[in-house]
């Protein structure tokens, strides 16, 4: 048995991974692509010598013959479109991150769970070599305990206002700027590997671009166990970095750059360059996975509810700028 697939939004991400992704799984058929400009649905279908070009969403979800729907479409439609693909009986994989906030994301994730389809939420860093290794070493308690984590992310990200992506610095369209673009997934990572955090400070600015939402943030975290976590993330800054770092008393392990192919483990005079290379397409694993667990029965590795505790996070460090005051995270879990 294939799975039918149709793709809805043919912008950057469907056209440099996820098309390519569903294209080549074996036990998947890209049947669709919808976009609101048709050429582009067109053009995706014939660089990937598959699919048609369909004219709307709706169409899609009326087709008996499509098993499943990805959402590569900006923030603000993730949840509208979730819920009515949902609905239809589709099986669901859907952008990062999950909804606008996190009372958006929790009403997808209660419906995804009333329904026999699978959902998911395409966090695909939890399918790196680098995650399950550290996943490992976590369960060996190689690090000793774990005393901090160090998160930071600092690009130059400057979107023109007739940009097609320009959506992406407007918070009321994207969720936020930064933190919703790679906070999201670096925050999916420790919450993969750790869990929520019980309380959060943060200090979130824009700085330097005309944009409705943030280009400047950090913040300090604390889970429950007393281990912290540093993060900060820009927008606006030229001199480039992109690191997750984990510290115990006996070990730690560095991820810089944060999606390369190595890792970096120090445990006392030891330091070790670790080969962990990501697959060619980083989103490809995320499909199979997604494709098994509609084929076997089985929960996705990232399924809805899991991601909706991103948006718990991301709600939290606004709030948290906004009041001045320190978030505790823990009450805002459903």
């Amino acid at each position: 048995m294939k799975i039918r697939w149709a793709l809805i939004g043919a912008g950057i991400i469907a056209n440099k991974r996820v098309g390519p992704a569903l294209a080549a799984e074996p036990r998947s058929e890209l049947a669709a692509v919808v976009d609101s400009d048709p050429k582009k649905a067109e053009t995706l279908c014939r660089a990937l010598g598959c699919g048609r070009p369909v004219a709307n969403f709706e169409q899609v979800l009326a087709d008996t013959s499509i098993d499943a729907v990805y959402l590569a479409t900006p923030v603000y439609l993730h949840a509208q479109q979730a819920l009515a693909a949902l609905k239809a009986g589709k099986n669901v994989i859907c952008e990062k991150p999950l909804a606008l906030n996190a009372s958006e994301a929790m009403e997808v994730a209660r419906a995804a769970k009333k329904i026999p389809a699978k959902a998911a939420t395409a966090y695909f860093r939890r399918f790196t070599m680098k995650y399950r290794h550290a996943m490992e070493l976590l369960k060996k308690g190689a690090f000793g305990r774990v005393i901090l984590i160090r998160i930071c992310y600092h690009t130059w990200t400057e979107i023109s206002p007739d940009s097609p992506i320009a959506w992406r610095t407007d918070r009321s369209l994207a969720g936020g700027g930064v933190l919703a673009d790679m906070g999201s997934h670096m925050f999916d990572v420790m919450i993969g590997l750790f869990g929520l955090p019980a309380k959060v400070f943060a200090k979130v600015r824009t700085l330097t671009f005309p944009y409705k939402t943030e280009d400047s943030a950090a913040m300090v975290m604390e889970y429950e166990n007393g281990c912290l976590v540093t993060a900060s993330f820009n927008w606006n800054s030229k001199t480039w970095s992109h690191e997750f770092e984990i510290i115990g008393t006996e070990a730690k392990l560095r991820w810089h750059p944060f999606d390369g192919d190595k890792a970096v483990w120090i445990a006392g005079k030891e330091i070790k360059e670790l080969d962990l290379p990501n697959h060619p397409n980083v989103h490809y694993p995320l499909i199979e996975d997604f494709v098994s667990a509609i084929l076997e029965d089985k929960q996705p590795a990232v399924p809805m509810d899991e991601a909706v505790k991103t948006n718990l996070l991301l709600d939290a460090i606004f709030r948290s700028s906004e009041s001045g005051k320190e978030i505790d995270i823990s009450r805002t879990i459903p």
